[in-house]
């Protein structure tokens, strides 16, 4: 299956912070409610198409803070070479991570990130970090660096002027796309978001990202941002029903579309 395009219809949502009067939240209804899930080690062809084990992991990992590397440090000094097949030795920052344009980012061993266990690997294959998680009963999201764990949800912030010169922040949830990369993004050989095969979830993405999008958003937000999301995914069943198929494309995210076609083909 093809990606579908990066420029199509989408419905967006836009409501106050219940925890913050001054903040608002922005979100793309037909992204939130696709099918997407990740499929690594399940059809996932990793970014790079001479190495389709790796997933995203191929690049590494850059911190966004301060927060996020000592998060991270803090799970390093409890794994052990029984989960972590490319241990350096020492729990040392230096030894697992690495510099780059300025930035700290996880170290690249072999090709891949140093947490990324390859296929073969007894405790298997698959990130070191969120392997120990799902171990220890933990989410994945508290252990990992923060654009691991977000990706394929974007947050972004734009501050809005008003015309009486007041202004707001605006918090936007949404599609991480290949643009999230930058331009180095449309070179990537596959890519999952828009791709109909990464599109075959049980759940919509609200639903099974919850513990993400609740740490992007709090509690009571992300309760908002499911009663919109429920009343969306309740308006495309009654367009579906009653056979306004024009309106789908622009209801329902066009990789969801073309998987949920691809299936009904194969039946």
């Amino acid at each position: 299956m093809s990606e579908t395009p990066l420029d199509t219809a989408r419905l967006w949502v836009e409501f106050t912070d219940p925890a913050d009067p001054g903040q608002r939240f922005r979100c793309d209804l037909t992204w939130l409610t696709s099918s997407w899930t990740c499929i690594f080690g399940s059809g996932c062809r990793g970014i790079y198409a001479d190495r389709p084990d790796d997933g995203c992991c191929t690049l590494g990992a850059h911190f966004t803070d301060r927060d996020d590397l000592k998060r991270v440090k803090a799970v390093v000094k409890e794994l052990g070479e029984d989960e972590w097949q490319h241990h350096p030795g020492s729990t040392r920052t230096s030894a697992w991570t690495e510099p780059e344009d300025g930035a700290v980012k996880t170290r690249v061993v072999d090709g891949a990130c140093i947490f990324l266990n390859r296929p073969g690997f007894p405790a298997g294959a698959g990130c070191a970090l969120h392997q120990h998680a799902v171990l220890h009963g933990a989410e994945p999201h508290t252990v990992k660096p923060d654009v691991c764990w977000q990706l394929p949800i974007r947050r972004t912030y734009r501050r809005v002027e008003l015309p009486d010169e007041s202004s707001y922040l605006e918090v936007s949830i949404g599609e991480y796309d290949r643009r999230g990369w930058g331009p180095g993004g449309h070179d990537l050989d596959w890519y999952c978001s828009s791709n109909a095969e990464a599109h075959v979830g049980r759940e919509p993405v609200f639903r099974s990202n919850c513990a993400e999008l609740t740490e992007l958003m709090g509690e009571e937000a992300y309760a908002e941002l499911v009663l919109r999301c429920e009343a969306h995914l309740a308006a495309v069943r009654a367009a579906s029903s009653n056979g306004s198929r024009r309106l789908l494309p622009l209801l329902v995210h066009p990789a969801t579309l073309a998987a949920g076609t691809a299936g009904k083909r194969r039946r």
